[in-house]
Formats: structure tokens, C-alpha cells, sequence
């Protein structure tokens, strides 16, 4: 499937599973702080089903079920930041194909952005140390109060501050949460497949193009 290029002003995108593989890092902080509270561990595979709606998720999902009420969860999640601020960078480490798209697309005339659930601070930390952060004109992930992907809002909002029509975006993700972001805010949903998540899970939440290596999205237009 072609896209008409010329439709298209900017591309937004996920980044953990999409532009960086950060899998192993979030499970070995988690795991860490799971095995220090006393509770059961998961294999790595399990966090691509935890991750991705922002670190309070995470936190209950990997937690067990006896042990989610909110005290819990909040002293856990705090206990995680720490955790992960100490080890965020030892095995993550940008796709194959990523730079040479990002960079194929700024050539293009493109504007490129980041929203993550990611809690803000992490974002800008890992676009900034693992990928060429001064490439995006954007990178924002989830501040305290604000909105969460699936809402759209957060998309909605840095289309308005670029001053690009949503409908002028291409949005990059590896789940549900950002194929339903993305239909939400009206930009045209493309799906990773080399992320977290499976492409049934892509197609059946609304991607309108699903890809399976970077340079793909570029090859689409």
C-alpha cells in the first residue's frame, strides 16, 4: 500500500518497542524491585504485555494480585523510578534501521516528534542519549495531570504547537494504545512490527499500514 506523500507534514512516534528496544532494561528494573519486596518475578516476555500504558500500569500489572491496592502501588512506583534511573541504559538500544530512517525522513522535508507514556523525564532522557535527539522538534512523554495515550489529547496538542493539521501526520507505534491514539487524533495509524506486540493486535486496533523493518516507512511514500 502507497501513501501519497504529499498528504503528509510530520510523523509522530511511539518509543519504547518502536524506536528503541528498551524490553530487557524496564523487566530487569521491575524484576528488581518485585524480587526486593518479596514477590515472584516474570520473564522478560511477559513486560510486552505490561509496558506500554504508562509506569502506574505497568507497576499493577507486574504486581501481584493481593498486593495492588493504591499504597502498594505508589511506594512500588516510586521504588521503580529509582530502580530504572540506575539502569535505564544498560541493554536499550535504538532498531536496526532506525537512524537511517530518521534520517531518510528529515531529508525528505519531514517533521519528526516522540510521544511516549513513558513518564516525561525518562523520554527525554532516552531520545537524548540513544537517539538524535535534536532531529525531533518534539519529545514529550506522561507529566503528572496530563493525558495518557489511548487519549489523544497529548497527540492532538503537539500537532496544534507544530501548527500541522493532525490529518498531516503519520503516527509510528507498536500497540493498541498508539493505534487507538492515533485514530483518535485523526493522523494515519502505521503499525511496528518488530515491537512489543503482535500485527494481529495492530490491524485489529486500527493500523492502517503495518511495517516490519524501518525502512519500509520511508519506502511508502
Amino acid at each position: 500500500m502507497n501513501i501519497d506523500a504529499g498528504k503528509f507534514d510530520a510523523v509522530m512516534f511511539d518509543l519504547d518497542g518502536t524506536l528503541l528496544d528498551t524490553l530487557e532494561d524496564l523487566a530487569d528494573s521491575m524484576n528488581a524491585v518485585l524480587e526486593a519486596r518479596g514477590h515472584p518475578v516474570h520473564p522478560v516476555d511477559a513486560y510486552r504485555y505490561f509496558v506500554g500504558d504508562g509506569m502506574t500500569t505497568l507497576i499493577r500489572r507486574a504486581l501481584p494480585e493481593d498486593a495492588r491496592d493504591e499504597a502498594t502501588i505508589l511506594a512500588a512506583a516510586a521504588e521503580m523510578r529509582e530502580v530504572y534511573a540506575a539502569r535505564w541504559d544498560e541493554k536499550s538500544t535504538s532498531y536496526g534501521g532506525i537512524p537511517e530512517m530518521l534520517e531518510d525522513l528529515s531529508s525528505q522535508g519531514l517533521r519528526l516528534c516522540v510521544l511516549s507514556n513513558k513518564p516525561d523525564a525518562f523520554t527525554k532522557l532516552c531520545v537524548a542519549k540513544l537517539l538524535d535527539g535534536d532531529r525531533f522538534e518534539i519529545v514529550r512523554g506522561v507529566v503528572d495531570g496530563g493525558p495518557k495515550k489511548p487519549d489523544p489529547a497529548g497527540a492532538i496538542g503537539i500537532a496544534a504547537e507544530m501548527g500541522i493539521p493532525t490529518e498531516r501526520f503519520l503516527y509510528l507505534g507498536d500497540t493498541n494504545t498508539d493505534m487507538k491514539t492515533a485514530n483518535g487524533a485523526g493522523m494515519h495509524a502505521i503499525g511496528a512490527a518488530w515491537g512489543f506486540r503482535t500485527e494481529e493486535e495492530l490491524v485489529e486496533s486500527g493500523a492502517r499500514v503495518v511495517i516490519h523493518h524501518p525502512s519500509e516507512l520511508v519506502g511508502l511514500l
